[in-house]
């Protein structure tokens, strides 16, 4: 880190009275039980940036790194680059809040509003699928979370960084960075200018550059209606947050209105604990395929049949219902649905139709 950061670092702890005066909360911000939030108030960004200014030099951190199908990773760190973590993740969080409260920063649900100068959009946990299922992991599931090799695991698929900060004053809360893991470098594909200025073999498995700009910040302890953790997700890069996460809540929408009609025609069986709208959830590619599909053109019976027709494993129970166990079964019975199988009149063979165009008939 240069002298910039480590002069921008103390400068931050010289703002906190300007951070309190935004909020009459924050003057009396002692410890986390006074700036913790539950389902039935509002998490008080500005309180908790204040409190958090006066600690930050003393937080506990761990790295974390996800993949493109989510699957988490823990990244070690060496004892000497430990007081630069923090800096570069928790810096300019604490700048950023600390602007907008002077500016009359406005925080808003990222569901209901739009993108604009003054605002700062935030979701929570449970609505973002895929942001609950690698915390989960994180919080739930640490002895079972591999450590990073680049032998084993390339980072050129890993798609985010996470550090999670604790401290016996504050709530867990996580930073999150978008990486791009087909940039980094390993040592088939750089090398390295050393001390002597002599171009030699690259010497680390791999590197690649932590963003310094502000991207996504999840905090607070609220809790929704079933007593579960709901943090709030804060998108400080909309657009980051969304390609982080596979979160678009606008088709996500129209998907959940096309799973009610799927419900309302269809009967599907699903293992206990599972529904339609989970085993959509956080799925791009089902969530685009489900925008434009027409439904009401096959009845349940016709559904089945054609399935058993293109040797589909679309397996029902006694009383007819379509038996729906992963996401392998949900993908073929929303394919039967957007009619993604043929079979060819001039070979006879089956296909799977990726894209279709429909010819336009000609008017003689």
């Amino acid at each position: 880190m240069d002298n910039t950061d480590e002069q921008n670092l103390d400068r931050v702890g010289t703002t906190d009275n300007n951070i309190a005066d935004s909020t009459s909360a924050a003057n009396n911000a002692d410890n986390k039980e006074q700036i913790a939030t539950t389902a039935d108030t509002q998490f008080d960004i500005f309180a908790w940036a204040n409190h958090l200014s006066r600690i930050k030099n003393d937080l506990d951190v761990d790295l974390f790194l996800v993949n493109k199908h989510y699957t988490v990773y823990h990244l070690a760190i060496t004892n000497d680059l430990k007081p630069q973590i923090g800096p570069v993740f928790v810096l300019e969080v604490l700048n950023e809040i600390e602007k907008g409260a002077g500016l009359g920063l406005e925080i808003r649900e990222f569901e209901k509003s739009e993108t604009e100068p003054g605002v700062l959009l935030y979701s929570t946990r449970k609505q973002v699928s895929n942001a609950d299922h690698v915390l989960n992991v994180i919080e739930h599931e640490r002895s079972s979370i591999e450590n990073f090799n680049e032998y084993d695991h390339e980072f050129k698929n890993i798609k985010m960084i996470i550090a999670k900060f604790t401290h016996s004053d504050i709530d867990p809360f996580y930073v999150c960075k978008q990486v791009s893991g087909s940039s980094s470098l390993n040592e088939r594909t750089a090398w390295e200018i050393g001390e002597d200025g002599k171009l030699e073999q690259f010497s680390a498995a791999a590197a690649f550059k932590v963003p310094t700009d502000n991207q996504v910040l999840i905090a607070g302890n609220n809790k929704n209606e079933f007593g579960e953790l709901n943090q709030q997700i804060f998108a400080f890069a909309p657009k980051k947050f969304e390609a982080m996460f596979g979160y678009n809540y606008k088709k996500q929408a129209i998907a959940d209105k096309k799973v009610e009609q799927i419900l309302s025609r269809y009967n599907l069986n699903f293992p206990e604990g599972q529904d339609l709208n989970t085993m959509v959830a956080g799925k791009p590619k089902l969530i685009n395929k489900l925008q434009n599909l027409e439904l009401g053109t096959k009845t349940q019976d016709e559904l089945v049949s054609y399935g058993e027709e293109m040797g589909l494993d679309l397996m029902t129970t006694d009383d007819g219902a379509i038996i729906i166990m992963d996401s392998k079964d949900i993908d073929t019975f929303v394919g039967l649905l957007n009619d993604d199988f043929m079979t060819s009149d001039l070979t006879g063979l089956k296909y799977e139709i990726k894209s279709k165009k429909l010819l336009e008939e000609r008017n003689d």
